[in-house]
C-alpha cells in the first residue's frame, strides 16, 4: 500500500542575533531561563527565541548556527516569536540585521525576482516590493524573458531599479511586523 510521506517541515540552519538576554527568561517556553537570544532565521526570516549555551558570548548581527547536529553555541531554539513581543532593540537593529541577509544571500533573492509569478489577475508578486510599480514590473518581466537577472547590479543596470537590496529588505520588515497582509518572503 502506498502511503504518502509526511511534508518535511524546514527548519533554518542559521540565524542572525538581534538581542540577547545572558540571565533571561523564556517568553515561549515556561520555565526555561539561561542566555535568551532573539533572532531572526537566515533563510525563512521568522523571528527566533534561542536558548544559548552556558558562558557562550554572542554579538549583535552575529551569524550563528541552529541547524540539527554540530550546534557550537546551541542549546536549543525555543520557539517562534512574534514582532510585538521582542524587545525595542531587537527591533532597532531588525532593519540593518535584515539588510544584511537580503545583501549575503543575493542569489536566492535575485532568483525569486527571476521566477515571480502573478498572485492573482491583477497583483503580480514582484509589484508586493516597495518601489515596484506596473511600470518596473512590465520591463522586469520583458528583461527577464530575454535573459534572467544575474545579481542585483544587473537589475539595476538593465531596467533602472534602483537600490533594490533596500526595497526587498523594506518588503521583508513589512511583513516581520504584520503591516501587510500577505507574505512572499517571510515564512509563517
Amino acid at each position: 500500500m502506498y502511503r504518502a510521506k509526511p511534508p518535511t517541515r524546514k527548519y533554518d540552519e542559521y540565524a542572525y542575533v538581534l538581542d540577547f538576554n545572558s540571565r533571561g527568561k523564556s517568553s515561549t517556553v515556561r520555565g526555561r531561563d539561561g542566555i535568551i537570544i532573539t533572532s531572526i532565521g537566515e533563510d525563512r526570516l521568522t523571528l527566533l527565541e534561542i536558548l544559548g549555551i552556558p558562558n557562550s558570548t554572542f554579538e549583535i548581527g552575529e551569524k550563528i548556527y541552529i541547524g540539527k547536529d554540530g550546534r557550537t553555541k546551541v542549546l536549543s531554539v525555543l520557539g517562534k516569536l512574534e514582532y510585538d513581543n521582542i524587545s525595542s532593540s531587537a527591533q532597532s537593529e531588525l532593519e540593518s540585521v535584515v539588510e544584511n541577509i537580503v545583501t549575503n544571500n543575493e542569489e536566492k533573492f535575485v532568483t525569486y525576482l527571476n521566477n515571480a509569478q502573478p498572485l492573482t489577475p491583477r497583483i503580480h508578486a514582484l509589484e508586493l516590493i516597495p518601489g515596484i510599480g506596473k511600470t518596473y514590473m512590465k520591463s522586469m518581466l520583458e528583461e527577464r524573458e530575454k535573459k534572467k537577472f544575474e545579481s542585483y547590479q544587473d537589475l539595476q543596470d538593465r531596467i533602472g531599479f534602483k537600490d533594490p537590496i533596500k526595497h526587498i529588505s523594506e518588503r521583508i520588515l513589512d511583513e516581520i511586523t504584520g503591516e501587510s497582509r500577505m507574505n512572499i518572503f517571510v515564512k509563517r
